[in-house]
């Protein structure tokens, strides 16, 4: 359900991209090959995670940072300019209190763990970019992360004489973003990513 949800906005960027590309009269987009050469782009990055991974009403805010290995410079369809790149990072996330986790899940008799939380998420994905014209490309990522986050909580409905504890939860889910590159140097660019979980604004090193 995430992912659909982000799917068809995500897609209308990519589209709106495509088209200012057009609407500048300006033919990158089918000059295959025609864009920055790099070995590795480095991408510094802040975060806001809209997604929720434990039962609270409020967001996290936090940093990151992508690795992307370009694997094909001349993409899936040799008549475009476009390339595929591995992409993998590290996302930092500090979900403020008060908020709650139900480690059990939710119910009646479960006991709702109150209090901040900090998740690490760990995405690896597939990088599909599209040079759409001199100082612009755009890009899809579909992909998995794991996901740990650790909970600074104590249960609101404890007994009497008991020990608080620190529960953590730790997992896997599917992945999904796309965004866009301002190439502002041949070797720079402004950066935004929107998907699940997280929305980003950073600058790559190409």
């Amino acid at each position: 359900m995430r992912i659909r949800s982000v799917a068809v906005p995500l897609g209308v960027a990519l589209a709106s991209f495509a088209y200012a590309g057009r609407a500048m009269g300006d033919d990158t987009v089918k000059r295959p090959g025609d864009h920055p050469s790099y070995s590795v782009e480095i991408e510094p990055h802040a975060l806001w995670g809209w997604t929720q991974y434990r039962y609270t009403p409020n967001d996290g805010f936090g940093l990151g940072a992508r690795f992307s290995i370009p694997i094909v410079q001349n993409g899936f369809v040799p008549s475009i300019n476009n390339s595929v790149a591995i992409t993998f990072g590290v996302d930092w996330l500090h979900y403020a209190g008060p908020g709650c986790y139900y480690y059990f899940g939710p119910g009646p008799n479960s006991p709702c763990y109150s209090g901040d939380a900090n998740y690490l998420f760990f995405p690896v994905a597939l990088q599909w970019n599209f040079f759409v014209a001199k100082q612009w490309s755009v890009f899809g990522e579909p992909g998995l992360f794991i996901y740990h986050g650790f909970f600074d909580y104590c249960p609101s409905n404890l007994p009497p004489n008991a020990v608080c504890s620190n529960p953590s939860a730790t997992g896997v889910d599917f992945a999904l973003f796309v965004g866009g590159r301002w190439h502002f140097s041949e070797h720079a660019a402004l950066t935004m990513r929107i998907g699940s979980p997280t929305f980003s604004v950073g600058v790559s090193f190409l």
